[in-house]
């Protein structure tokens, strides 16, 4: 299988290959001696004094490129109500009116094989982080370091749990805690959670609010994954992209009781971005299309509205009885009836029928961006950024 092959590869880099920074002279400081008696979060604030090194995530680039479905933009509607197949009162996969929105994570493909490179590779990010001077890196490139190390850490943690269908409930981590506050990685010596690198790292340091929409929670509700690694080059665009999405989804944005309604993502980023309703709406007005800003305008009240905790996977963390079946022993290729004297059990014969609700999922897809198709809504983004910048020039700075 080429997913496996390609996200095997992950495995094989070391500190010094795909993740080596062009130069590793950037000085390690203790944090004894960066952080004193304060917060040990302290040390990871940037700092003036930067130089000009990158880190190259090539690898997860491939790996998301094979790991991650795209979905589309958002058409504005619920999904269609989901009924039981025929012959059955059960209702396997997502049922969620969000769950046309969003990209997803194939975690049902999976295997031990991948689950291991993915703890590699997030202890490779872990090492560049311990042995090398994050804040001392174009602010860029730590902003791409603490988004992509978050987001490989929510991935190895649900995929090192799957199936499940609600990555609010734990235990994950060190410390057993939902996944928001699960203790997933340890960065010089300080053990970090999801929440950590969002609220207590990136929010405080940057006071650009679409940095909000790089981090990947693993659930339906949330901001999407992208298909693409974010590096020290893309990543102001990459995160517009996704502010785009999320803003013009209804997870992101509704109206209804005669207000506007707006995600719950919103209310863990206010103490940092949105003093009050008004710098809420005009950030909303920023990449909203027309129709959404119409929204925003027409209502003077603002809530917040559900948000949906249930995971962003292609089948909603439940396998389909449908493809379970039972095989005889055999040796030589040849069926025995007497168990295990005869060698492992081996299947002479693989299900050949796909994934029921794997299916049902990709055909709603298909009818929704026919849909978005004939309304004019554009399903494909080019993402600017990695190439060759003319002399003077470069990749907008995240402030």
């Amino acid at each position: 299988m080429k997913t496996r092959s390609v996200i095997a590869a992950l495995a094989i880099g070391s500190l010094a290959a795909p993740l080596a920074a062009e130069s590793a002279e950037i000085a390690f400081q203790s944090q004894g001696t960066r952080a004193g008696a304060q917060d040990a979060l302290a040390q990871f604030a940037p700092v003036a004094d930067q130089r000009e090194h990158r880190i190259d995530y090539a690898h997860w680039d491939e790996a998301l490129a094979w790991l991650v479905i795209p979905m589309g933009p958002s058409i504005r509607e619920g999904a269609p109500r989901a009924t039981p197949g025929t012959g059955t009162r059960f209702i396997y996969g997502h049922t969620s009116r969000y769950r046309l929105e969003g990209n997803r994570v194939a975690f049902t493909y999976i295997d031990d094989e991948i689950r291991r490179a993915l703890t590699e590779y997030r202890q490779d990010l872990e090492r560049v982080g311990s042995e090398l001077d994050l804040t001392r890196l174009p602010r860029n490139e730590q902003l791409a370091y603490w988004l992509n190390l978050h987001n490989v850490a929510v991935i190895e943690a649900l995929a090192n749990n799957y199936p499940l269908r609600d990555p609010s409930e734990g235990p994950f981590g060190s410390n057993g805690a939902g996944l928001q506050d699960a203790k997933l990685v340890t960065v010089r010596g300080v053990a970090l959670s999801p929440r950590d690198i969002r609220e207590r790292i990136v929010y405080p340091n940057w006071k650009d609010p679409k940095v909000i929409y790089g981090f990947w929670r693993g659930e339906i509700g949330g901001p999407s994954i992208q298909r693409l690694a974010f590096s020290g080059s893309n990543v102001d665009a990459l995160l517009a992209f996704s502010a785009e999405e999320f803003v013009n989804s209804l997870r992101g944005v509704e109206a209804f009781n005669g207000a506007l309604r707006v995600s719950r993502l919103y209310e863990e980023a206010e103490p940092f971005y949105f003093s009050d309703a008004g710098s809420l709406r005009a950030h909303l007005a920023q990449f909203a299309r027309d129709d959404v800003k119409e929204l925003i305008g027409k209502y003077e009240g603002t809530a917040y509205n559900r948000y949906e905790t249930d995971i962003a996977d292609l089948v909603y963390g439940r396998a389909d009885p449908g493809l379970n079946f039972v095989c005889a022993p055999i040796t030589n290729d040849v069926p025995s009836a007497s168990g295990d004297a005869n060698g492992p059990a081996k299947c002479a014969d693989q299900p050949t029928r796909p994934n029921r609700a794997e299916q049902r999922l990709m055909e709603e897809r298909a009818q929704k961006l026919n849909k978005a198709y004939k309304r004019g809504i554009r399903t494909g983004q080019v993402i600017y950024g990695d190439g060759q910048y003319a002399e003077g020039e470069g990749p907008k700075e995240v402030e």
